[in-house]
């Protein structure tokens, strides 16, 4: 099969029409947000560029602590969107716990695609580290933001049937049951969702690549597979970990409710 078909200059502007036509839309409705789309259209375009350069150097010059370093700036940033999108206050304690749930779920699932799954070698290969380990931790970064605003509304809104559980003799836990449970639906859901349209409603991003590339769409649909599974995997572990920590951190040292702010 042929390889993917390089785009001229021209031709990757000419798909800045769309741009023009959601602005136009916007413009006609009055919404009043065509500075947000322009500066998303900047940045999208300006950090692709530098992402494209950075990471053709580093393909053609592998090494292990500069991968390393990338991985762990994708880590750092993701974490950090994480707090930054949060529209409520978030404690210390609920911060280290996202950290800790996000380390630990995406790292965890990371090594074991590489090292069982994919095989490859060396492990730190950025062609196969990088991208995958993108995928996995934006991916996990989503749904740990939806698990926390679910465990934080479900708290605040439930305090009364907490507290009343706590009364009558329920530990911590047993009174967030019901909360946990949801958040976890709710965190989960569109990786699931993902999974049921995908091959039939839409090609995903990573099979669409390979497959434009020249890979036959076995080969292609083989991968989609295991990095389907491996986000799954991923998102499931850094979610109940994090729930099964952050909900103890509204309750204090006497198992007994924080008070709000």
């Amino acid at each position: 099969m042929n390889g993917a078909v390089d785009l001229s200059l021209i031709q990757v502007v000419s798909a800045y029409i769309f741009i023009i036509i959601l602005l136009f839309i916007v413009r006609k409705r009055e919404l009043n947000i065509e500075k947000e789309i322009i500066i998303a259209t900047v940045r999208m375009t300006v950090q692709l560029i530098l992402t494209g350069f950075i990471l053709t150097y580093i393909f053609k010059n592998p090494n292990v602590f500069i991968t390393i370093l990338i991985v762990g700036f994708m880590e750092i940033f993701s974490i950090s969107n994480i707090f930054k999108r949060n529209k409520s206050k978030l404690s210390i304690e609920l911060k280290n716990v996202i950290t800790i749930s996000m380390l630990a779920g995406t790292l965890l699932s990371l090594l074991y695609f590489l090292l069982i799954v994919v095989k490859i070698k060396p492990w730190f290969n950025p062609q196969y580290l990088i991208p995958l380990a993108g995928m996995i931790v934006g991916n996990s970064m989503t749904g740990i933001s939806l698990g926390i605003n679910k465990l934080i509304d479900g708290v605040t809104n439930q305090r009364d049937m907490i507290e009343c559980s706590l009364m009558l003799g329920a530990t911590p836990k047993d009174a967030c049951k019901s909360i946990i449970d949801n958040a976890f639906d709710s965190a989960i859901l569109p990786t699931i969702n993902s999974m049921v349209g995908m091959g039939i409603v839409f090609l995903p991003g990573m099979m669409t690549g390979q497959i434009l590339s020249g890979s036959l769409p076995l080969v292609a649909i083989k991968y989609q597979i295991a990095i389907m599974l491996g986000i799954l995997g991923s998102v499931s572990i850094t979610v109940i970990t994090f729930l099964n920590l952050g909900y103890k951190t509204f309750f204090n040292s006497r198992m007994q409710l924080k008070r709000e702010g």
